[in-house]
């Protein structure tokens, strides 16, 4: 028996199901394999109240999935890697990356604007993400930005019901779903670059536990993975959380990784953006170059005020 703990949120379960049929997959013959999903609510699950922007939100999506991995409630946690915190607890560690899905940021609207520049003057855009908002605000700062909680089908009724003129989301949480319909426009990177592992999963064990590491390895997709590692090898050296004003996305092509990292201030008034390309070997090493140049170009600073 395996036990996979997932959140119990539509999105979570859906990423756990796909998992869970992956790893069925690779034993067709063998009978006696049974899997089960165990939900673990999290911080996030259990105060519906507290906004995720708040200083103590690091961590409030796996925390207690953790907890219930070193206590062996469970054997394998799935997590969307955005919010892995930087630094994995003693005892535990992401053994697969499965390949991502779409790291693009959405847009969704009641209008017929497409792009972030088609919204009306003022318009409401709904986020949880200071990180898109400082995007948002930098690109129009006559937008009224507000904060939104819960899963994702909360989030869309409350567009629907007049709430917001306009949502911000990920793409690979829509698609996941099968809500695609729903994208108004799948924002470039130009406009809106995504959280650190926006779009990727985090299948984490203990690691003791190689029983459950042989049966997850086939799903490892290492580009995914290059990509992911340089992406927070940024975040860590930048400091930031997993909801903090900090955005990075990496890929390799033709043989060569590139990451593009960005500090922003909340209001916008301050977008500070560069991007490195290197070797895949050098991926982390170029990411913490990368993030020490936007520290040192005012990063450090935006990053001090929000402490």
């Amino acid at each position: 028996m395996l036990i996979i703990g997932s959140r119990g949120s539509p999105l979570a379960l859906a990423q756990t199901e796909w998992v869970r049929k992956q790893i069925i997959a690779q034993f067709p013959e063998e009978s006696t394999f049974q899997t089960s999903v165990k939900v673990i609510k999290t911080s996030a699950d259990k105060d519906i109240r507290t906004s995720i922007r708040a200083g103590s939100s690091v961590g409030v999506f796996v925390k207690e999935l953790e907890e219930a991995l070193l206590t062996r409630e469970i054997d394998l946690a799935i997590h969307s890697m955005k919010d892995m915190p930087s630094r994995i607890p003693d005892g535990l560690e992401i053994t697969a990356i499965p390949m991502r899905e779409d790291p693009r940021d959405a847009l969704i609207t009641k209008t017929k604007a497409r792009s972030i520049q088609e919204l009306p003057p003022g318009a409401i855009v709904g986020t949880g993400s200071i990180r898109r908002q400082s995007q948002l605000l930098g690109l129009r700062p006559d937008l009224r930005v507000l904060d939104t909680r819960g899963n994702v089908g909360t989030r869309l009724q409350k567009l629907d019901t007049g709430g917001y003129d306009a949502l911000i989301l990920a793409c690979a949480g829509l698609n996941r779903l099968g809500l695609h319909d729903r994208i108004s426009a799948r924002l470039d990177f130009r406009e809106m670059l995504p959280a650190p592992g926006q779009g990727a999963l985090a299948l984490e064990i203990r690691k003791s536990d190689r029983k459950t590491a042989s049966m997850v390895a086939a799903l490892h997709h290492k580009p995914s993975a290059i990509a992911v590692s340089a992406e927070r090898a940024f975040l860590r050296r930048v400091g930031g959380g997993c909801n903090s004003p900090v955005a990075a996305y990496a890929c390799v092509e033709k043989d060569l990784v590139k990451i593009e990292g960005l500090v922003a201030s909340p209001d916008g008034s301050s977008v500070i953006r560069d991007s490195s390309l290197d070797a895949p070997e050098q991926a982390e090493e170029i990411a913490v170059a990368l993030a020490d140049k936007i520290l040192s170009l005012g990063g450090r600073e935006i990053i001090r005020s929000l402490r």
